[in-house]
């Protein structure tokens, strides 16, 4: 299995975190965690099946977006895949497909019941492209014009996504509606429009991520992850990382769990 990440042009990066992609040659399962960013998804080869939680099989989209989550769900396929990911901050929902972010928040939604004629068009420029380099324009170029036929403002709360995101997954809300110049109530109403969570959960599952991110790293022990992710105790960290990602910590990071397979292969 293969999976590279691509950053975004500059003029982008507030909005897109960064493309991704997966082969695969043979049959794999996917384990999708607690995620507090959106992605937009092409399947250019293959076609997964959700395993739904009475164990059956659920067909999947072959494009469309996947909102924040905080639910656990597994993909699977017998065949070799292909995926396109476009990786948004949460904000780019609204933004980009008139709808609040809270609406798509646990959900899925299928490109072209979102954008009609419009999702079907760019769901086959990507299938129909060369390369992912290609791909990479396709997008950057819809994620232009649609903006380009907006009147947008850089709203304060945006921002705030992207601190949460990049630094402070542990500010008290009090404290980040401040710095933004926002009431608490305001903070917290927009917040969950354009992040599609409460700040609270926003920021535990900000803060599960960083966790998750050590995988592969250098760590001490997991008391050690827990001090520098900023969880009060060993035992608040392993209670957040079970409920957001249905393993125990210490199972995670052994390196013998299905659910990290893909976190094995080298990032671009």
């Amino acid at each position: 299995m293969r999976y590279d990440t691509i950053p975004p042009p500059p003029h982008l990066a507030h909005l897109i975190r960064f493309f991704w992609i997966m082969e695969g040659a043979g049959a794999y399962t996917h384990h999708n965690m607690a995620d507090a960013c959106a992605e937009l998804l092409f399947h250019y080869r293959g076609q997964f099946d959700e395993i739904t939680a009475s164990g059956r099989l659920s067909k999947s989209f072959t494009a469309g977006l996947h909102g924040v989550t905080h639910v656990l769900r597994q993909y699977t396929i017998e065949e070799g895949f292909g995926i396109f990911g476009v990786y948004f901050y949460p904000h780019a929902i609204p933004l980009l497909f008139d709808m609040s972010a809270a609406e798509l928040t646990n959900e899925t939604a299928e490109l072209r019941y979102l954008l009609k004629q419009e999702g079907s068009i760019l769901e086959e420029k990507i299938m129909l492209a060369k390369n992912n380099e290609e791909r990479c324009r396709i997008i950057c170029d819809f994620t232009a014009q649609r903006l380009a036929a907006r009147y947008t403002i850089e709203l304060p709360v945006f921002s705030a996504i992207r601190d949460i995101i990049r630094y402070r997954p542990q500010v008290p809300i009090a404290t980040l509606s401040g710095q933004y110049y926002l009431s608490e109530r305001q903070f917290e109403r927009q917040f969950k429009q354009y992040a599609g969570l409460s700040p609270r959960l926003f920021s535990r599952i900000v803060r599960f991520q960083a966790a998750a991110s050590f995988y592969k790293r250098e760590v001490s022990s997991l008391a050690g992850i827990a001090l520098e992710c900023g969880y009060y105790d060993q035992s608040h960290f392993i209670n957040d990382f079970k409920t957001f990602s249905g393993l125990h910590p210490r199972e995670f990071f052994s390196g013998r769990s299905p659910a990290t397979a893909w976190r094995d292969e080298d990032l671009a």
